[in-house]
């Protein structure tokens, strides 16, 4: 399971990497990644305090969840061979009961 925060500048919802760091630095679990390449280049540093409440919210969110909460897979219920039109069912045996 991922972790999901919401951004303290937009209020926006996001999904970091599994690994907390995205190809140019780590994720922030305060800021999503808009905002914290612009608070980068505004050369506002991250709150240290805001990031730890964040991810210890985020930690105990995905603990309360129990194992069974998930939505079990649902079977494949399709069938197998696509349904037999009404043509294919009469056959040829069909036809020539009526002929005769």
């Amino acid at each position: 399971m991922r972790y999901v925060f919401e951004c303290l500048e937009c209020d926006a919802h996001y999904l970091p990497p599994e690994g907390m760091a995205y190809s140019d630095g780590p994720a922030s679990p305060v800021w999503c990644s808009l905002c914290q390449g612009v608070m980068r280049e505004r050369g506002v540093p991250e709150p240290v305090v805001a990031a730890a409440v964040a991810l210890a919210a985020a930690k105990a969110r995905l603990a309360a969840r129990a194992p069974g909460d998930e939505e079990p897979a649902r079977p494949d219920v399709r069938p197998s061979r696509p349904a037999r039109t009404r043509r294919a069912r009469s056959g040829p045996g069909s036809s020539r009961s009526r002929l005769g």
